[in-house]
C-alpha cells in the first residue's frame, strides 16, 4: 500500500507539469468557461479523456512509437494548428456580435473541444511519449497492466479538477465583466488560440 501511495504523489507531482500547463487547451477551456462555467470543464475533460485514455494504453502495450511513424509528430502540428486558427476566427467572429449574449452560441461543443485541442496538440503527445512514457514503464515493471491503469488514474482525475476549476472561476468572472471587456477578453483568448497554432508550426520549421 505504502508502495502505491508513495508512486501515486510521484504522478501527480509530474502530471502537474503537464496538466497545468497554459496552452491551447487552457485557453480554450477558459473562453468555454465564461460561457458554462465548470460543467464546461468537465465535458472539455471528458474530450480530453476520449484521447488520452486510449494513447496511455497503447504506450503500456508498447505499440505507440515515433519510430513506427515518424512523420507523425509534422502531420499532428500542422492540422492542430489549423484547428486553433478556426477556432481563434470563429470566437472572434462571436465575440464582435452586438451582444454578449450572442457569444454563448457556440458552433463545437466542449467534449468536441477537448477532443481535437488533445489529439492535435503535439506538446501533449510529446509529454505522454517521453515524461508519461517513464511513468507508465516504471508502473508496468512493478504492476503490470494494472500499473498503466494506476498511472491514469492518478493523472486523469487532476485534468478534470483543474479543468472544472478554471471554468467554474471564468464563468464568475464574465459575471462581472462589461460587455466591452468581455468582448476584449474573448479577442485576447483567440489571439492566444492563435499564437499556439503559430507555435505548433514554428516547432517543425
Amino acid at each position: 500500500m505504502n508502495q502505491i501511495l508513495e508512486f501515486a504523489a510521484i504522478v501527480i507531482l509530474i502530471s502537474a507539469s503537464g496538466v497545468m500547463a497554459p496552452g491551447p487547451l487552457f485557453a480554450a477551456n477558459v473562453s468555454q468557461g465564461l460561457r458554462g462555467g465548470g460543467k464546461a470543464g468537465i465535458k472539455m475533460a471528458i474530450g480530453h479523456t476520449i484521447v488520452e485514455f486510449p494513447l496511455v494504453i497503447l504506450l503500456g502495450m508498447g505499440v505507440f512509437s515515433f519510430e513506427v511513424f515518424p512523420e507523425f509528430r509534422t502531420y499532428v502540428s500542422i492540422l492542430g494548428a489549423v484547428v486553433l486558427f478556426v477556432f481563434a476566427g470563429i470566437q472572434i467572429r462571436s465575440a464582435l456580435q452586438k451582444n454578449k449574449s450572442n457569444n454563448f452560441n457556440l458552433k463545437h461543443s466542449p467534449i468536441i473541444t477537448g477532443v481535437l485541442l488533445t489529439g492535435l496538440n503535439p506538446f501533449f503527445i510529446v509529454w505522454w511519449l517521453s515524461v508519461g512514457f517513464k511513468l507508465i514503464s516504471d508502473a508496468v515493471l512493478i504492476w503490470a497492466f494494472t500499473g498503466i491503469l494506476f498511472v491514469f488514474l492518478f493523472h486523469i482525475w487532476m485534468d478534470f479538477a483543474w479543468l472544472y476549476s478554471v471554468g467554474h472561476l471564468a464563468s464568475k468572472s464574465s459575471k462581472i465583466l462589461s460587455n466591452r471587456n468581455y468582448k476584449i477578453l474573448m479577442i485576447s483568448l483567440s489571439v492566444m488560440l492563435a499564437y499556439f497554432g503559430i507555435t505548433f508550426i514554428a516547432d517543425i520549421v
